[in-house]
């Protein structure tokens, strides 16, 4: 954290005010359910996005990434518009929605200074621009003494991702950066926000969550995320509910039967059995019981695959790799099209999994994947 302050400091000719991070995150599982005000499960990584960040009231917005090749940004706070992909035409989007999500909702932001890095990896459906936007969030709260809670923080977030970059994401990603707990998964309902933390400290039981970053890169704003929650609204709008969380799993059958087009029966169909699968995982891992997790991993990733469609056949065969070398469950995870797949194992079995889904990888000529364990830390906090 020290390294971002000095590279503030050569870059601005002074020191920050102050030094924050927040986390990338992985969903355990719970896909596509947030934008229909169902219930997730994701983790932090400890993988973080620091912002070093410093005050100014003169309506200037510099901005810099250690990560992108270019130099400072620098935007008119009063001149930040929505559209276009944001300024830089990429990651600069993020931080300068935040500013303008912000002032929108009546905040008084003036300006600032930030230097931005990050371990999150990108395009790995790893929540690298979340994290980017709650560590600003967070960074501007304090300085501007605005004193917003973890949830505002993650609105705000997801209103800089959804109306100024373009991307219609949930609110998952933002909240499991800005709320999580070391140690620990969150349950979140996303209708209202309420949110427990449950305790997953999977190395205390023999067990590992391993992380399969497969090279694939996604894009969310291409569409077809669009595309899968546009079907979704209309499945809902077609069965005469708010959301298709209010369609419980016994009532599927009869809401199918309801369902003339079969992509919306789909992804209808996915969406209330994935809400279902976060619930019975929550039961058994109140009652000490992770190892069974894994078979609702896989039948969460056929879903994902078969009624949803954003899997790709690198992740596929990472699942697939992962339960025959004797992982207990896998899915793909994030927004799919790429990016990456959990995998349960047992701590014993760990290496031998893992050196299965390498070896598939390169018989199949694919890039060797990104391997790690993933252990669930802290959400955004100050960190100098």
């Amino acid at each position: 954290m020290s390294g971002v302050a000095a590279e503030f400091g050569e870059l601005y000719g002074a020191g920050p005010d102050g030094v924050w991070a927040a986390p990338g995150r992985v969903n355990l599982i719970g896909e596509y359910t947030d934008f229909n005000e169902g219930f997730v499960l994701p983790l932090a990584l400890p993988h973080t996005a620091v912002a070093a960040v410093s005050r100014r009231d003169d309506g200037v917005l510099r901005l810099h990434s250690g990560d992108v090749d270019g130099g400072i940004v620098r935007l008119d706070v009063a001149g930040l518009e929505p559209g276009g992909g944001g300024p830089g035409g990429g990651w600069a989007a993020y931080p300068a929605g935040v500013v303008w999500a912000l002032r929108e909702a009546g905040h008084p932001v003036g300006g600032a200074d930030v230097h931005l890095a990050s371990t999150v990896p990108t395009g790995a459906g790893l929540s690298s621009s979340a994290a980017l936007e709650v560590v600003t969030a967070l960074a501007l709260s304090e300085l501007y003494g605005l004193g917003l809670s973890g949830p505002e923080i993650a609105r705000i977030a997801q209103r800089a991702e959804n109306a100024f970059v373009g991307v219609p994401c949930g609110i998952m990603d933002q909240m499991a950066s800005a709320c999580a707990a070391e140690g620990h998964a969150l349950f979140l309902d996303t209708r209202d926000l309420s949110y427990r933390q449950v305790p997953f400290d999977l190395a205390a039981v023999g067990l590992r969550l391993l992380v399969v970053d497969t090279r694939v890169k996604h894009a969310l704003g291409d569409g077809a995320y669009a595309e899968r929650r546009a079907g979704c609204e209309a499945g809902a709008r077609a069965l005469g509910v708010r959301a298709l969380r209010d369609v419980d799993v016994e009532q599927l059958p009869d809401a199918l039967g309801r369902l003339t087009d079969e992509t919306v029966r789909r992804y209808v169909r996915h969406v209330v059995s994935d809400n279902d699968r976060v619930a019975r995982t929550i039961a058994l891992l109140d009652a000490g019981d992770p190892r069974a997790v894994g078979p609702l991993l896989v039948e969460g990733h056929a879903s994902l695959r078969d009624d949803l469609r954003v899997s790709c056949p690198e992740l596929d065969l990472a699942v697939e790799a992962a339960v025959e070398a004797g992982a207990l469950g896998a899915r793909m995870t994030g927004g799919g099209f790429g990016g990456s797949a959990v995998v349960l194992v047992e701590d014993s079995s760990a290496e031998d999994v893992a050196k299965a889904v390498r070896g598939a990888f390169e018989r199949a000529g694919y890039a060797e994947p990104g391997l790690f364990a993933a252990v669930p830390s802290a959400g955004a906090r100050r960190v100098g």
